[in-house]
């Protein structure tokens, strides 16, 4: 449906997972009391536009969890899906003053849930309680647009990104600082480490080349096992024909279609070594 508005958002949280507050914000041009969210800009990639709004309305930098149901509504006649996270804080800063927002407050849960105006929020907070709120992400990232194989006369290994691959990259930088994975593990081809080359540019990590994670040089087991020893927030690059076939490992054949378009991700999020949630995502 192409007329759909589409927002994005967060249920952001501080403090011991037991007894969490969550951040509400009150807009004065409607007099209510919600959870940062906002219309994403044109071609604006849903994880960036959450973060956007959350950083504009609330003045937080947060880390994005698992994700949260969509909230659908009307607004002026139009269907209206917003997109939310679980979100913990990773630094606090002081409010700067917006239009749309005139207070933000920190509240226990069930305080929160008496203050909300709308019941979907509701249903937000019963979600984000509804498994752990700490978790551990491991993110799989299909690389990004190179042209066509039977065109490129060299090493396959060493075809590159197109343009179009290219921009995937950088979008794909975006949607990784939500998760601020620290680890960040390839295959050796050209095509793969340039998908992840902008993240770690811009964070400062070293990328490590995996034969397992290649084509040639993938084994199930192996990989497997490689992959399963990643315990830390990692993104993890490889191909079409390896990446299918892992995640249907890692989540013990309890998902059916595990394809990765080019570019696109999967974020696995773990809490004590258990699969918690899969979110899949295209650039």
């Amino acid at each position: 449906m192409t007329d759909v508005i589409h927002a994005a958002g967060a249920v952001i949280w501080r403090g011991d997972e037991t007894s969490p507050e969550v951040a509400l914000v009150h807009r004065p041009k409607y007099d209510d009391w919600s959870f940062p969210k906002g219309k994403l800009k044109s071609g604006e990639h849903v994880i960036t536009g959450a973060l956007r709004e959350v950083q504009e309305e609330t003045g937080l930098s947060v880390v994005l969890g698992r994700s949260l149901p969509p909230v659908h509504y009307l607004k002026d006649g139009r269907l209206k899906r917003v997109d939310y996270w679980a979100a913990r804080v990773r630094a606090e800063s002081e409010l700067t003053a917006v239009d749309e927002v005139d207070q933000v407050v920190w509240l226990p849960l069930d305080e929160a849930r008496r203050r909300l105006t709308y019941e979907w929020d509701a249903g937000l907070l019963r979600a984000l309680t509804a498994a752990p709120l700490v978790t551990v992400p491991l993110i799989l990232v299909r690389h990004g647009l190179a042209g066509s194989r039977s065109d490129w006369k060299g090493h396959d290994d060493r075809r590159p990104l197109d343009s179009d691959g290219m921009a995937q990259a950088e979008v794909v930088a975006q949607a990784l600082t939500a998760y601020a994975p620290q680890n960040l593990v390839s295959s050796p081809s050209r095509r793969c480490t340039q998908t992840l080359k902008p993240y770690a540019t811009a964070a400062d990590l070293p990328i490590r080349k995996e034969k397992l994670l290649s084509e040639p040089g993938y084994d199930p087991k192996d990989t497997l096992r490689l992959v399963r020893k990643l315990t830390e927030p990692t993104a993890v690059c490889s191909h079409g024909k390896v990446l299918p076939d892992l995640l249907t490992a890692l989540c013990d054949g309890r998902v059916g279609d595990t394809r990765l378009p080019k570019g696109g991700f999967a974020v696995l999020h773990h809490s004590d070594g258990d699969l918690i949630s899969l979110d899949r995502y295209v650039t």
